[in-house]
């Protein structure tokens, strides 16, 4: 007797390439939420997940690091103007912000952190 029934990962294999697709356009977040799908949708497909976990790093990593940039440079705009603001009040204004983005910049530099070290272990 033969069986032809798809397996998991072979059932999995379209959502895998639109993964893949959204991927190289550069849609983290749709990726994201294309492999929570695939996840959802067939569990016992393990090694389209495991190609998928990549996927979800490089994704991930690649937002964070957009956020990075995106902070950095509004921190270093705030700064800038805390040192050419006159003003009392919106220089003390001006400080929570820059603490808040300092904070977040700290932060997304430890999720990029804890990415590449998850990177290492799944290689």
């Amino acid at each position: 007797m033969c069986c032809c029934t798809e397996t998991a990962d072979e059932q999995a294999a379209p959502t895998m390439a639109a993964i893949e697709s959204l991927y190289k356009s550069g849609k983290y977040v749709q990726v994201l939420d294309s492999i929570q799908s695939l996840r959802q949708n067939y569990p016992t497909a393990v090694e389209t997940r495991k190609k998928a976990l990549r996927y979800w790093q490089n994704a991930s990593l690649k937002m964070a690091q957009k956020d990075i940039a995106h902070t950095d440079s509004a921190l270093q705009s705030t700064i800038k103007r805390i040192d050419t603001e006159t003003d009392r009040y919106t220089r003390n204004l001006l400080g929570v912000k820059r603490d808040s983005l300092k904070a977040r910049y700290e932060a997304m530099c430890g999720v990029v952190r804890m990415i590449h070290i998850r990177m290492k272990q799944n290689k």
